[in-house]
C-alpha cells in the first residue's frame, strides 16, 4: 500500500514538473503572427535608396539636368538607338532616337496605350546641343529670352540631350506642346500610367519654381520603374524628391 502511494505521488511531483516545465515555454515562445506583422513593417520602413544612382554622371538613369546642373555640350549617348513607335516623319532620324533602356520602355508605353485603345506620337526624343541651340535661338527670336526660358532649354541645360526624355501627343497631333494635352484622353492615360514604364512627367503642374520651366504634360522623362513608382506615390519632382 505504502509503495503504491509513493509511487502515485512520485507520478504526480513528476506531472507538475512536465506541466511547470511546458507552461514556461509556451510563455516564452515568440510570437509567430506579431513577428510577421513586425517584419511587414519593418519592410515597409526600409527607406528608398537615393544613392543607388549617380545624380551627376552623365550617363546615369538618374542623372539630374535643369538651368543650375548642366552637362557638357559635347556628351553624345554612346547608346542610341531607333524607337518603334508611331512617331512624326519630318524629324531627323538622330532626333527620334532614344537610349536603349528608354527605347524599350517607350515602345512598352506605347503598346499599353495601344491596349488601351489610344494611338500616341513621338514627336521629338533625343537632341544634340548643337540641335538645342537651334530650337532656343528660335524661340528667343520669336518671344524674346525671358519668355523662351520658361519653355525652352539653353544648350547644355536640356534633359532631351541625355537620350532619356521625349516629348508625347496624340495622333493627330491635336493640342501638340500645349498645356491642353493634360486634358486629353491620351494625355489624362499618359499621367496616369507613365511610371508603370519607368517614366515621369518631368515637368509637373505647380512645381515651376523648382523646376524653372513651365507645366509640360508631355514631356516624359525615362527614370526607371523603381524611381518612377516613388516619385509617382509621392508626386514630386526630381529636385524635390532629391532635394537638390
Amino acid at each position: 500500500m505504502k509503495r503504491k502511494l509513493v509511487f502515485s505521488a512520485l507520478l504526480l511531483a513528476v506531472g507538475l514538473v512536465v506541466w511547470f516545465v511546458l507552461f514556461n515555454y509556451r510563455a516564452d515562445a515568440p510570437d509567430q503572427g506579431n513577428n510577421t506583422q513586425t517584419s511587414s513593417e519593418e519592410a515597409e520602413a526600409v527607406e528608398f535608396d537615393k544613392t543607388k544612382y549617380s545624380l551627376k554622371a552623365q550617363d546615369s538613369l538618374w542623372l539630374v539636368v535643369n538651368k543650375q546642373r548642366p552637362i557638357s555640350t559635347e556628351y553624345v549617348p554612346v547608346d542610341l538607338v531607333d524607337v518603334n513607335v508611331n512617331k512624326r516623319t519630318d524629324k531627323s532620324a538622330e532626333e527620334l532616337m532614344l537610349r536603349q533602356e528608354a527605347a524599350k520602355a517607350l515602345e512598352q508605353l506605347f503598346a499599353g496605350a495601344s491596349n488601351s485603345q489610344l494611338l500616341l506620337l513621338m514627336g521629338s526624343a533625343y537632341r544634340s546641343a548643337s540641335l538645342q541651340n537651334s530650337y532656343y535661338t528660335n524661340y528667343v527670336a520669336s518671344y524674346g529670352q525671358a519668355e523662351a526660358d520658361k519653355f525652352s532649354a539653353k544648350p547644355g541645360t536640356s534633359e532631351h540631350q541625355t537620350g532619356l526624355a521625349a516629348d508625347i501627343s496624340t495622333a493627330d497631333r491635336s493640342c501638340y506642346l500645349e498645356v491642353c494635352f493634360a486634358d486629353t484622353t491620351e494625355g489624362k492615360w499618359l499621367a496616369k500610367n507613365a511610371h508603370k514604364y519607368g517614366f515621369i512627367v518631368r515637368y509637373q503642374d505647380g512645381k515651376e519654381a523648382v523646376t524653372g520651366y513651365q507645366y509640360e504634360p508631355w514631356h516624359i522623362r525615362y527614370v526607371g520603374k523603381e524611381l518612377a513608382d516613388e516619385m509617382y506615390k509621392t508626386n514630386q519632382v526630381m529636385e524635390e524628391f532629391f532635394e537638390l
